[in-house]
């Protein structure tokens, strides 16, 4: 019989493995289209240019390009629409929300020294909201082979390094509540014991196993596989929802010179930090034939996490002024370094019945919220070149492209068991990618016409999981003299299809999500 310590304090239970996916390094690694309503009409095509607040996310040099001091600020109206698709139901799902986007100021220190080539000294301060996770996701539709039983049974039979977690961990002892247990397990696996059994996948047998989804094949058998209780030979219907909050910000310190205004070098130091939020609830319903004895018909699985922390990055770049109408940009981006926390709660309910018809729901919450050990993530980096052609001061084209390969993302420690394995799995499935950015602006005195077009590959090798991104954008501005107000519209489409679990049960909807934003920023000059 087995003696449980346990750990209960306020209803958290401290952890020390949890169950990271591609999708949550991915969340980090990828950079939207964000900052001032000039930088986002053109699509972010900045990088030979400079003289915008925006710029310097892309190119630390452009903040020399600067001829006098600014500030600005900038809000925007996030729009997302998720179009899904599973087993052919169609849904969609809308968010709307509001936010300040970018603030920032630059401010030009001129040489005053006539004979020195180096001409002057810029320094900004930029606050962007680097990804808005504001959003929504609603699928449904009828699954003609799987049930979510199977997302219980993989970790119940091949948790325990590939064997079936011990009856030990699913069944309570007398006087032991569901709470308790549940903690336990969370706070004390792996151990000396059993070195290759995790919190997570023990906490996940548990509930299936409470919940009635699971039934041991020899409950004699300590070590006994597990069965699933959902009746088999029919159709399984399902929904899945999915609805986030939170942002991912930057702040970058820059510092830039130019030397005989013509060739342009900086340097950002960037802090990150994000908060982070997803609720998700998925509904199982089935019809099929029951015997004499209880089964399952009906599943409700909901899932709480909260991610938050901090990290830190590097920029640096150079701009070139081949003539008064060509420039060449070059800009490296260094790895991201996060720390990160997770805090998880996990709820299932359940209706179970017979041939002689539906008994009362089981409900199985621990009522506890798991605090896992902080962890590091590395994301990758980017390189990105830029070419730019400025018609006097009617116009200009500019065009950016970047490199990043996102099989160099890592999950740290690097020794540990469950992040050796994502980290494989990502260096084998994710890709190189390329990214272009194209923008013009066509001036009319005081008025400013401006438009983009933006490609990036998708970060998988199938590009079925996430595809590849195409974004359009325009916009206005106009110049009062020492006050700018510019405007922009932009647009960007991707297609995903990822599956609902990670594990188990990993069918999926495919999803169309396109995302609809209006920026507007008042720029002051100082």
């Amino acid at each position: 019989m087995k003696k449980h310590l346990y750990l209960l304090l306020a209803g958290l239970s401290f952890t020390v493995a949890q169950s990271q996916e591609i999708s949550d390094a991915l969340r980090y690694s990828q950079d939207n289209l964000n900052g001032t309503a000039r930088f986002r009409a053109m699509s972010g095509a900045f990088g030979a240019l400079g003289g915008d607040l925006s710029s310097i996310n892309v190119n630390p040099a452009g903040s020399a390009v600067f001829t006098n001091n600014q500030m600005a600020v900038t809000l925007t109206n996030f729009d997302t629409k998720n179009n899904s698709n599973y087993f052919g139901g169609t849904a969609t799902e809308k968010e709307n929300s509001f936010d300040l986007n970018q603030a920032g100021i630059v401010f030009v220190f001129n040489t005053r020294n006539p004979n020195s080539k180096w001409r002057k000294i810029s320094l900004a301060i930029n606050y962007e909201n680097a990804n808005n996770f504001d959003n929504g996701l609603f699928s449904a539709g009828t699954n003609p082979n799987n049930s979510i039983a199977n997302y219980f049974l993989s970790y119940a039979n091949n948790g325990n390094g590939g064997a079936p977690v011990p009856q030990d961990f699913v069944n309570t002892n007398p006087g032991e509540s569901i709470s308790q247990l549940y903690s336990f397990l969370g706070s004390n696996l792996p151990n000396g014991q059993y070195p290759n059994l995790s919190g997570f996948a023990a906490q996940q047998a548990f509930l299936g196993y409470q919940g009635y989804v699971l039934n041991a094949a020899d409950e004699s058998n300590n070590n006994s596989t597990f069965l699933s209780n959902v009746p088999a030979g029919g159709n399984y219907y399902q929904e899945n929802s999915v609805y986030s909050t939170g942002y991912n910000g930057k702040l970058s310190f820059n510092a830039a010179t130019s030397y005989n205004d013509q060739f342009y070098f900086g340097l950002n130091l960037n802090s990150h930090f994000t908060d982070f939020n997803k609720s998700s609830s998925f509904y199982e319903d089935n019809s099929n034939p029951l015997g004499t004895n209880d089964q399952i018909t009906r599943v409700q699985f909901d899932n709480d996490l909260y991610t938050y922390g901090s990290g830190f990055s590097f920029q640096v770049g150079a701009i070139a002024k081949i003539t008064n109408e060509i420039r060449f940009g070059m800009a490296y981006q260094s790895s991201t370094w996060y720390t990160l926390n997770d805090e998880l709660s996990q709820r299932l309910i359940t209706v179970s019945g017979n041939s002689t018809g539906e008994l009362p729901q089981d409900v199985v919450d621990p009522q506890v919220v798991n605090v896992y050990e902080p962890y590091k993530l590395q994301t990758p980096s980017k390189l990105t070149g830029s070419f730019a052609y400025v018609f006097g001061k009617s116009g200009l084209i500019s065009i950016d492209y970047a490199f990043k390969d996102y099989s160099d993302t890592k999950f740290k420690p690097e020794n540990d068991p469950l992040f050796r394995t994502l980290n494989n799995d990502m260096n084998e499935l994710l890709n190189v990618t390329g990214e272009l950015r194209i923008g013009a602006e066509y001036k009319i005195k005081a008025l400013s016409l401006r438009a983009g077009y933006r490609y990036e590959q998708s970060p998988y090798k199938n590009a079925v999981t996430v595809g590849d991104l195409t974004g359009y954008s325009a916009g206005l501005g106009y110049n009062f003299g020492s006050t700018k107000l510019d405007l922009a519209y932009s647009y960007a489409k991707r297609n995903s299809q990822q599956g609902f679990f990670n594990q188990g049960f990993t069918d999926g909807a495919s999803i169309d999500a396109i995302n609809n934003n209006v920026s507007l920023t008042l720029l002051f000059e100082l």
